[in-house]
This record gives structure tokens, C-alpha cells and sequence, in this order.
């Protein structure tokens, strides 16, 4: 694409056949042809899959999945997602994230944070207190590592972040970017409800591209020739890069100079009775299920099983991606069932 003035957000660029059609969800574009989303030209990192045993805990069992996606112009891509759950026995705390690397190096990046941060967390002398606290700050610290590692190139590659604690009946999250976390709370009718406790950083959002707009970057879906737009992007103020699809994420050090940023939105959620299932997935997921569709299936599948629970969110988030793209985004998912 030709470089653009700066505008006030309503913009869109255009895309020809053969430029970003076909692939326009893809989270960072840096030109007309090419998306930088896990070319690397070997995949390193096989499916990730645990399942726990039944625990003494609010949390009586869980499992989760990381699967790598599929793209038909890298089909030794690498599987970008990264995956933790950690129990510390000393807290009786379980420690879940999700994270959802983008860019040439985002495997690199997301695996380098979820490498570290469990232990560095554990070590810090506020997770007892403020296990949150304790999340962000050493999440801060990593990114500020991972930054200056002459070994990642993080100029257009990063990753979202979405880490929660369980600890007694309370749940505490950091988000940053566009994985999720949702309750599934009982109804009446044996119904049950999602309920969010994240809220996606996307660019469009009204405060995000405030933000955005006031550091000088700039707002704007790409606009295909079929008519149809893709995401909401970041661009800086005067050349069409990264096109990065979300508002804050860790590492993205171009974006970061158009206005997206790292700090994690904080969520402190006390468990109610009628709360019985806890997700978190990376937008492999949720980009064309809803909240209540994956709560729903999840009760569908039965309240026993988290892993058979995983298994079948990844494989219908699959069939949807192949109804709408020609690829498959890498797809985590962690089912936690609650007593």
C-alpha cells in the first residue's frame, strides 16, 4: 500500500487480489505482499496438550490444548500460541495464560514469556499478597528482556497475554491484546451463561484508538475488493506499517511508537456458587465463536471431562476458520471446571 496521511481514524486503505486478500485477519501486515505471520521456514513447536487429575481446590480438574493452525503459503509454519497452567502448592494457587504470538518471531516471543514467567511470578514478593501484581510486574520485566535480545527481531513480531490466578474462590486476571477469559455461570433451566472477565484490546475500540490517535498513530480497516473489510489496524502516522489488529501487546516495538502499548487491564473476580467452568483461549477460538456458543458447546459436551471439553472447542473453531478462510489460526484453549 502507498504511504498515507495521518487521519483521524475513519480511513481505510485498499487491497488488491494479489496483496492481503484471503488472508485478512492475519494480525500484522508490513506490505502489499507480505503478512508476517509465522514464516519461519521450520516448525519447532509440536502441539501442546495436559490434562490435570482431580485437585483440592475450587478447581476440580482441568486440561488445555495448544495446536498449531494451518497456512497454505507455510505449511511448516510454527505453532505461535503458547500455553501455561502451573499450580504453586504453597499458595494453593493455579496459574493459567494463554498467549498468542504474531509476526515472523511472535512463536519466539510468546514461548520466551511463558518460559519465564511462572517461576519469575512465583519469586516475587507480592504474588502471596497481589498475585496480579505480581503478574504484571514481571511481565514487564520480560518484555523489557525480550526487547533487547539481539536474537528476536521484535520490530513487527509480539504476542497477546491473557494470565489469570485461582486462588480460593477469588480469580484474578492481567490481559493485554485479544485472548480471552469467560465464566460459564449456571442459570435457571439448566441453562448456563458466559460471563466475560477480559475485554479485547482492539484498535477500535473507543479509549484504544483515543490513545492511539493522541501518540499520532492512526486507526483503520483495510478495505478488499469484494467490499468486505478486514480488522480494525494501527498504523503509524505517516506510512502503512505494522497494521498491527490489536491495542496493546508485549514486544511490537514499531507498533509501540504508533501508540499501542503493554500495560495489562486488571480483573479481580470473586466465584460465585453458580460459577462452574472457566475458559481461556487465544482468538483462534473466538474469532468466529461467541462466548455463549463456547459455553454452550462446553455443556454440551458434559462438565466431566475438560480435556475431551478442548478437544472439541479446537476442532469446531477449526471447521469455522475453513468455512471462512483459506487458513487456520493457531487455536489454545484451557477448560477449568469449578466445584
Amino acid at each position: 500500500m502507498a504511504a498515507a496521511a495521518a487521519s483521524s481514524g475513519a480511513r481505510r486503505g485498499r487491497a488488491s487480489k494479489g496483496g492481503l486478500r484471503g488472508a485478512r485477519r492475519r494480525l500484522s501486515v508490513v506490505s502489499d505482499n507480505k503478512l508476517v505471520e509465522g514464516l519461519q521456514p521450520i516448525g519447532t513447536v509440536a502441539d501442546e496438550s495436559v490434562q490435570s487429575k482431580e485437585i483440592d481446590h475450587v478447581v476440580r480438574t482441568y486440561a488445555g490444548v495448544s495446536k498449531k493452525g494451518y497456512a497454505p503459503y507455510n505449511p511448516r509454519k510454527r505453532n505461535q500460541d503458547a500455553i501455561m497452567m502451573v499450580e504453586d502448592a504453597k499458595t494453593m494457587t493455579l496459574l493459567f495464560g494463554v498467549l498468542d504470538g504474531h509476526g515472523e518471531a511472535g512463536d519466539l516471543v510468546s514461548h520466551y514469556i511463558t518460559a519465564r514467567l511462572p517461576d519469575r511470578t512465583f519469586a516475587n514478593p507480592k504474588w502471596e499478597t497481589d498475585p496480579v501484581a505480581a503478574i504484571a510486574a514481571e511481565t514487564a520485566r520480560l518484555e523489557k528482556s525480550v526487547l533487547s535480545d539481539a536474537s528476536i527481531d521484535t520490530d513487527f513480531s509480539g504476542t497477546t497475554s491473557v494470565v489469570c490466578t485461582i486462588r480460593d474462590r477469588k480469580i484474578d486476571v492481567a490481559n493485554i491484546g485479544d485472548s480471552r477469559i469467560i465464566v460459564g455461570r449456571a442459570v435457571s433451566g439448566g441453562k448456563f451463561e458466559a460471563v466475560p472477565l477480559s475485554d479485547d484490546h482492539k484498535p477500535d475500540r473507543p479509549d484504544e484508538q483515543r490513545r492511539i490517535e493522541s501518540a499520532g498513530g492512526r486507526v483503520f480497516a483495510v478495505e478488499y475488493d469484494d467490499g468486505v473489510d478486514g480488522p480494525p489496524r494501527v498504523w503509524l502516522g505517516h506510512m502503512d506499517i505494522p497494521g498491527l489488529a490489536m491495542a496493546r501487546s508485549l514486544g511490537d516495538a514499531v507498533a509501540h511508537s504508533a501508540g499501542v502499548i503493554s500495560t495489562p487491564e486488571l480483573t479481580h473476580y470473586d466465584i460465585k456458587p453458580e460459577d462452574k467452568i472457566v475458559v481461556l483461549a487465544s482468538d483462534g477460538l473466538w474469532e468466529f465463536m461467541t462466548n455463549q456458543e463456547v459455553i454452550d458447546l462446553i455443556v454440551k459436551t458434559g462438565l466431566d471431562d475438560p480435556k475431551r471439553a478442548v478437544d472439541v472447542l479446537v476442532e469446531e473453531a477449526n471447521q469455522r476458520w475453513l468455512k471462512e478462510e483459506a487458513v487456520i489460526d493457531d487455536t489454545t484453549v484451557i477448560v477449568a471446571f469449578l466445584k
